[in-house]
C-alpha cells in the first residue's frame, strides 16, 4: 500500500502462483452484452453456446485432426507427382476459391476495425492525467467501466468479482455489469474475439485448396493454423489481457493476405515482392506477438483503492430529559417572574438544540437576552453526557497491482509463447548469424541500414527452410507409418489380393521385387551371350567334338583324352597365346595361323 500517485512497474517476475496446470476453470468466460443490436455485438449469443465452444476438446481435437491429414496429403500429393486433382479444374471449384478469399478478406478488414473501435474506447486520452498508466490499467483489466483503479476483477482466493472502488457495483449473478462501457471485453472483444476464434476452424479450407490444386501446403501454414485455434481459444476462454493484439494484428495480416489471394484467383499478376512482404509480416508478428504477451507477466503498477479505516469518535450531548423537567419547573417558578418575554425565547431555544431539534429552535423568535439565567447556568454542565462511536472512514490510497490475475489468463500467455517461441528463436538465430556475416570487416562496402534490410530477409527465409526441412521430414514418417499400417490390416484381415506384394521369407515385398527384376536381368544377359540353360550344354557338345578333332590330328593317344574338354579347350586356347598364335577364341574373329 502505498500514498503516492500512479506508478509503473516493469520487470518485477510474475507470483509463482499463476503457474499453474491444469490451470483453474473459474472463472467462466462471459457472453458479450446485448440490449439492442450494435457494432460491438450485432447479435446475441447465449451463454450455454459461448461457453460449449470452448470447451478445450474442440480445439485440440479439430487441431490434432488438421494437421495429421494436412502432413499425410502432402506426401501423398508428392508421392502422385503434384499433380492436381479432378475436382480443381471444374468451374464451380474456381468460383469457391474466389468466392472464399473474397469472404475471409472483408471478414478479416471488419474484425480489425472492430478491435481498432474498442482499443479507441478503452484507452485513455493520451492528455489525460496518469495517461500512460491509465492506458496500462486498460490493457490489463478488461471488465467493468472505464477508469483507472474501477476495473471488476476476479479474485481466486474467494472465487469472487469485485471491484476496488467500493462505488462500482456487480451485475446480476455477481458477475460484471454487462452494461458497464469502456473496458475492452465489453466494447467488442467478447463477440469479435469469439468469432475470430471460430473463423479459425474455416480457414482449414485454405489448406484444402492448396492441397487440391495438387500443390504442397507450406509446414509453416500448417504450424500456423493448427496453433493458432489453441491460442484463440485460450485467450477467450480465459479471458487473458494479450488476446486482444493476437486478433487485431492477425485480422489485418489476413486482410491484406486473401486480398492478394483474391487478386490472383482473379487471374490478375501481382509482384513477388507482395508475397515476400506479406510472409514477412507473418514471421513478424509472431516475433512481436510472443514478446508482447509475455511483457504482461511482468508488469505491475499502482491504482487507487478505497481504504476504510475503523474512527472512534467521541459525541456529547445534552440530557434533554433533566433539562425539560427542569425548564418546566422553572416557568412555574417565581424565578422567572423577572425574566423578560425574550428570556424565555431563549431558554426554549436552548431547549430544543439540546434535543437535536435545530429546525424548531430555528424558529424560536427574540434575541438572547436574559436578566437572570440560573437554570442555564446550574443544569446544562451537570447533564452533559459523552459516549463513544465506531465510524468508518473511507480514504483513497495507491495499492500495487499485477496485470494478471488468474492462472487461466498466465495459462493463455505462456500457451502462446511455446506456439510462438521457436519461431522466434529461428528467427533470432539466423537474423544474428547474417546480420554478423553482412557487417564483419571482410564485408564490402554494405551500410548497417542495407545489412539490417538484407538480414531480415535472410532470416525468414532461413525460418522457412527450416521448418519445411523438418514437415517433410513428419511427412515421409507419416506416410510410410500408413503405408505398413495399411499393409498389415490386409494381412491380418486375410485380404491380400493376387497384386498385393507378399513377404518371401525374410524378405520384404520391395526387397522380394528387387531380387527378382535382378534375377531376370542376369537370365537375359546369359541368353544374349549363349550360357543360359539351354545354349551352355551345346556349347559343351561342340567344345567336345573339337577337342576330339584336334587329338585325332595329332595322334595324341586316347589314354590322354580324359581331361575335360572345357578345361582342355581353355589350356589349349591358353598355350597358343603363349606360343604367339592369335587364335579365335571368343568369336570375334581373328586372324588365324596355318
Amino acid at each position: 500500500m502505498s500514498g503516492a500517485g500512479p506508478t509503473l512497474f516493469p520487470g518485477r517476475l510474475p507470483s509463482p502462483s499463476l503457474f499453474e496446470f491444469p490451470p483453474r476453470d473459474a472463472p467462466r468466460a462471459i457472453p458479450p452484452p446485448f440490449e439492442e443490436p450494435s457494432f460491438k455485438t450485432p447479435f446475441p449469443i447465449s451463454d450455454d453456446i459461448y461457453n460449449a465452444a470452448l470447451d478445450f476438446r474442440v480445439p485440440a481435437t479439430i487441431a490434432t485432426v488438421y494437421a495429421t491429414t494436412v502432413v499425410y496429403l502432402n506426401w501423398v500429393n508428392r508421392r502422385n507427382g503434384n499433380k492436381p486433382w479432378a475436382i480443381s479444374k471444374t468451374r464451380a471449384f474456381k468460383a469457391f476459391v474466389i468466392l472464399h478469399n473474397v469472404f475471409l478478406a472483408v471478414y478479416s478488414a471488419v474484425t480489425c476495425v472492430a478491435m481498432v473501435r474498442a482499443l479507441k474506447h478503452s484507452i485513455p486520452h493520451y492528455s489525460e492525467p496518469n495517461a500512460l498508466v491509465g492506458t496500462i490499467d486498460a490493457l490489463c483489466k478488461m471488465h467493468g467501466p472505464r477508469g483507472l483503479g474501477d476495473a471488476v476483477t476476479f479474485t481466486p482466493e474467494s472465487s469472487s468479482w469485485g471491484s476496488k472502488n467500493r462505488l462500482i457495483n456487480l451485475g446480476e449473478d455477481s458477475l460484471p455489469d454487462f452494461t458497464d462501457v469502456g473496458r475492452v471485453w465489453n466494447e467488442g472483444l467478447a463477440f469479435w474475439g469469439w468469432i475470430f476464434y471460430l473463423s479459425k476452424f474455416y480457414e482449414v479450407l485454405d489448406t484444402a485448396i492448396i492441397i487440391a490444386k495438387g500443390k504442397r501446403s507450406t509446414t509453416l501454414q500448417t504450424y500456423h493454423h493448427a496453433g493458432a485455434m489453441l491460442c484463440m481459444w485460450a485467450g477467450i476462454r480465459f479471458m487473458s489481457p494479450p488476446i486482444w493484439m493476437f486478433a487485431l494484428v492477425n485480422s489485418g495480416i489476413h486482410a491484406m493476405m486473401y486480398t492478394y489471394y483474391t487478386i490472383s484467383a482473379l487471374g490478375f499478376r501481382v509482384p513477388q515482392a507482395v508475397k515476400r512482404t506479406l510472409t514477412s509480416l507473418q514471421i513478424l508478428q509472431f516475433v512481436v506477438g510472443a514478446t508482447f504477451a509475455g511483457l504482461h507477466l511482468f508488469v505491475s503498477y499502482t491504482a487507487p483503492v478505497s481504504v476504510a479505516y475503523k474512527v472512534a469518535e467521541i459525541v456529547s450531548k445534552l440530557n434533554t430529559t433533566s433539562i425539560a423537567s427542569a425548564v418546566s419547573s422553572a416557568t412555574g417558578s417565581s424565578a422567572l417572574s423577572s425574566a423578560t418575554g425574550t428570556g424565555a425565547a431563549f431558554l426554549k431555544k436552548l431547549v430544543y438544540r439540546a434535543a437535536g431539534e435545530e429546525g424548531l429552535a430555528e424558529n424560536v423568535g427574540g434575541s438572547p437576552k436574559v436578566t437572570s439565567a440560573p437554570v442555564a447556568q446550574d443544569y446544562v454542565p451537570q447533564d452533559l453526557i459523552k459516549s463513544t462511536i465506531d465510524k468508518l472512514v473511507y480514504r483513497t490510497e495507491y495499492e500495487t497491482v499485477a496485470c494478471i490475475d488468474t492462472t487461466g489468463q498466465a495459462f493463455a500467455i505462456y500457451l502462446n509463447l511455446i506456439y510462438l517461441l521457436p519461431l522466434t528463436g529461428l528467427f533470432l538465430r539466423f537474423f544474428i548469424k547474417s546480420y554478423l556475416r553482412r557487417t564483419s570487416p571482410s564485408a564490402k562496402h554494405v551500410t548497417k541500414k542495407r545489412a539490417f534490410s538484407k538480414s531480415l530477409g535472410d532470416a525468414m527465409h532461413g525460418v522457412d527452410r527450416e521448418v519445411e526441412s523438418l514437415g517433410m521430414a513428419a511427412e515421409n514418417g507419416i506416410g510410410k507409418a500408413v503405408k505398413n499400417a495399411k499393409s498389415n490390416v490386409n494381412i491380418i484381415r486375410g485380404r491380400v489380393s493376387d497384386s498385393t506384394p507378399r513377404r518371401a521369407g525374410s524378405l520384404s515385398p520391395a526387397n522380394q521385387k528387387f531380387l527378382e527384376s535382378f534375377q531376370e536381368r542376369v537370365s537375359k544377359g546369359l541368353k544374349d551371350i549363349g550360357e543360359d540353360a539351354a545354349g551352355t550344354p551345346e556349347r559343351a557338345k561342340r567344345a567336345a567334338k573339337d577337342f576330339e578333332e584336334r587329338l585325332s590330328r595329332t595322334g595324341t593317344p586316347k589314354s590322354e583324352r580324359a581331361m575335360s574338354p572345357v578345361n582342355d579347350d581353355q589350356q589349349t586356347n591358353g598355350q597358343n597365346r603363349a606360343n604367339g598364335d592369335d587364335k579365335k577364341l571368343n568369336g570375334n574373329g581373328g586372324p588365324h595361323r596355318d
